[in-house]
């Protein structure tokens, strides 16, 4: 019998990692074995990994040689950026011109890069519809990751760009769920506007990624959008109204209204759902629905993510 071959997970512990990790180790007919990579491998979802039957390995991007060590011998790799935990775009440059440096050292056959578009291509930074942010971006937290995509091209990694969607998770964890105004009344406030979003239960981004390491060879060099389905706010208020008992009304705003909430990053977020708004169509053709489908037949439309997660949504 072959060997499994190893994916080496970065952010095993997070949404993207985990969901990814955990794919692998509950088919025991996997051709693949996991390799966890962690900065703690004493916390208690590196644990419960370990647990599960995964190699649990540190490594800290900051550190370039753990980030090789972590990948000898392994088949493939999963790359995940945070950008939530600095802020930072040129940080996550950065950190991806690490990844690749180390999968060219390790000679890797099948890397996911976890990616976004990079705006700009859609809203040049002399275009004023939007503000210009950290004097270089509209999107941060898109843009260097889509910057970064020529690097994995460019060394000749064999990757599959991978963009997610819209996390639903936010709902919970994120405060972008429905909140009650002075009136009583629950209003999910977003500005997207009249169009739809793609979005994805956060756990189904890491069983599209290992459909896809199962598809094999066959996808490197292709971009993969991934999404659960594709709605309106006013669909989303409609299905969280009957998820949660009471109605939900869409409170559409302009993007420039949510870019002066004043938390950390609102800015960012304001010009993203702007970017959704007006290039829903763009976006929407990147993310099937049906093909995601098929990478991952669990996947969970809206009304089935809220009934199994609606009780958490803070209200």
């Amino acid at each position: 019998m072959d060997p499994k071959k190893i994916i080496t997970i970065f952010g095993a512990t997070g949404a993207q990692g985990g969901g990814l990790a955990h794919a692998i180790l509950q088919d025991k007919n996997s051709s693949f074995a996991v390799r966890a990579v962690t900065r703690d491998i004493n916390s208690d979802k590196a644990k419960a990994l370990g647990q599960l039957g995964a190699e649990v390995v540190a490594a800290d991007i900051d550190v370039p040689q753990s980030v090789e060590n972590a990948l000898r011998g392994a088949y493939g790799a999963f790359f995940v950026t945070f950008f939530w935990a600095h802020f930072s775009a040129e940080k996550e440059k950065a950190e991806a011109a690490i990844f690749v440096e180390a999968a060219r050292r390790a000679e890797l056959k099948h890397v996911i890069w976890s990616t976004l578009e990079d705006t700009r291509d859609y809203v040049p930074l002399t275009d004023q519809r939007m503000p210009t942010l950290h004097a270089r971006y509209k999107v941060p937290h898109f843009d260097g990751k889509g910057e970064s995509d020529k690097l994995f091209t460019a060394a000749g990694i064999p990757t599959t760009f991978m963009l997610a969607s819209f996390y639903w998770d936010n709902f919970i964890y994120f405060g972008a769920g429905p909140k009650r105004g002075e009136d009583g009344k629950l209003a999910l406030t977003l500005p997207i506007g009249n169009s739809k979003m793609a979005g994805i239960a956060a756990e189904d981004i890491g069983k599209c990624a290992y459909g896809i390491f199962k598809r094999g060879t066959e996808m490197v060099g292709k971009r993969i959008g991934i999404a659960g389905e594709q709605l309106t706010g006013n669909q989303m208020a409609d299905e969280l109204s009957k998820a949660l008992g009471e109605q939900v009304v869409y409170n559409k705003i302009p993007a420039d209204v949510y870019r002066g909430f004043g938390f950390p990053g609102a800015d960012d977020l304001g010009n993203m759902y702007q970017f959704y708004d007006e290039f829903e169509k763009e976006l929407n053709n990147t993310r099937d629905v049906d093909r995601s489908k098929q990478l991952n037949p669990d996947l969970m439309n809206f009304a089935q993510w809220l009934k199994k997660y609606a009780g958490k949504i803070p209200l």
